[in-house]
């Protein structure tokens, strides 16, 4: 995966990550199928609510759905 690849005004795959990272554990780890883990990383990145499917694989590997 790369981190560096722009999606948005500046922001990187990696800056999304880090910026949800922090909640997940939280909440995001809670997510009990992968269609609720998508919409749970779309709508908890900031500003750009868009699927970015760097970020959701990330999670995704993470919560081991």
């Amino acid at each position: 995966m790369n981190r560096d690849k722009h999606i948005w005004e500046g922001w990187t795959v990696g800056d999304f990550i880090d910026d949800v990272e922090y909640f997940f554990d939280g909440s995001g780890s809670r997510c009990t199928s992968k269609k609720q883990l998508q919409k749970w990383v779309k709508d908890n990145q900031p500003y750009y609510k868009k699927h970015i499917p760097e970020v959701y694989n990330y999670f995704l590997q993470k919560s081991g759905l």
